[in-house]
């Protein structure tokens, strides 16, 4: 099987089991998404979804986060990997929107990246699913099941390659949800220590099953 029709057989079966795909991190708003995102960072979306309603209730947008105390935020989120770090992040990134963007999460990439404790994959995230932009976020789980399925190379062995060779592959409109598909794959099917090929749907098409 070529990588073309790899790709082919795949997102046909993604685009008829999952038409509509949404993160599963809980959000009320563009600036929630973005923070909740900030969080999930080397963290389960279950785990930042215990604590983020306590959070928004208190700081529901970047104008009463941008006015927190470190300690205020850090208490809300102790629970969460690197507390700390993302603790001071939020107050930061806050008051930077507040400050340079009138209070509201700018769509610009390099704006996005501008922020404090925003990456790529953030800012990725943040595009596609605020915005609909056709941007590709590679977390982990995209990064493992883009290599062990095939729709990648060996040479592509980082993530901004494996998101250029995705992007390169995938029809634009599709772009959007693909992020979600390959998490969710990743996630629930094909895991990090053992991959369950045998409810997998994609099996024949994998390249890890069929070298």
């Amino acid at each position: 099987m070529t990588r073309k029709e790899r790709y082919t057989r795949i997102l046909d079966y993604f685009r008829s089991e999952m038409p509509v795909v949404e993160s599963e991190l809980k959000y009320g708003s563009v600036f929630q998404l973005l923070v909740a995102v900030v969080l999930s960072a080397q963290c389960t979306d279950k785990r930042v979804n215990m604590v983020s309603p306590e959070l928004f209730r208190h700081f529901p947008d970047a104008r009463s986060m941008a006015q927190a105390e470190l300690e205020d935020v850090l208490s809300l989120i102790s629970s969460v990997s690197y507390p700390n770090s993302k603790a001071k992040h939020l107050v930061e990134m806050a008051r930077k929107i507040v400050e340079k963007h009138d209070g509201e999460v700018p769509s610009d990439m390099n704006a996005l990246l501008d922020l404090p404790g925003v990456g790529r994959k953030t800012a990725n995230v943040v595009q596609a699913i605020a915005f609909g932009k056709q941007t590709m976020a590679v977390d982990t789980h995209v990064f493992r099941v883009s290599h062990r399925i095939g729709l990648v190379s060996k040479s592509d062995d980082t993530p901004y390659k494996v998101e250029q060779c995705l992007i390169k592959n995938i029809p634009g409109e599709d772009i959007p949800r693909a992020h979600h598909w390959l998490l969710l794959h990743g996630r629930y099917v094909c895991t990090a220590r053992k991959p369950h090929c045998e409810k997998c749907a994609i099996s024949d098409s994998c390249a890890g099953a069929f070298p």
